[in-house]
């Protein structure tokens, strides 16, 4: 079963100001926490994402248009501001890790959001939707 972390944006990520030295010890944390996760076998990936400054949407009409609107968006809440992608054997133990996971900001109220993501198993036999993931 593979899991996202998401860590959720704040107004501070969104800044996009580089972190100061009250970061050092979080950063510190992170590492250690992902070098352990490495070292278990359950990390697949994890990074911080840039401000939504440096982004865009595409919107997707019926009609076959495709929209492309540039960041930054305004809704900071449904911003991500980074993630870490696990493989577990189990929902529980996917909690298990995201219990431990670092306070990913410093001093403000912050949250993560932790989503199954679909297997191909998920569709059926012959189910083939997780493009790119054998």
């Amino acid at each position: 079963m593979r899991f996202m972390i998401q860590v959720r944006a704040t107004a501070t990520s969104e800044r996009g100001d580089p972190p100061g030295p009250e970061y050092a010890e979080l950063f510190e944390q992170m590492g250690a926490f992902h070098a352990e996760m490495a070292r278990a076998g359950v990390l697949l990936d994890g990074a911080g994402m840039r401000p939504s400054r440096d982004g865009w949407r595409q919107r997707y009409h019926p009609d076959g248009r495709v929209e492309q609107i540039d960041g930054p968006f305004a809704e900071t809440k449904e911003l991500i501001a980074g993630y870490t992608l696990i493989q577990v054997r189990s929902v529980e133990e996917a909690q298990a890790w995201a219990r431990r996971f670092p306070m990913p900001f410093v001093g403000i109220e912050c949250e993560i959001e932790v989503r199954r993501l679909y297997e191909d198993a998920d569709f059926g036999p012959g189910g083939d939707m997780a493009i790119g993931h054998r």
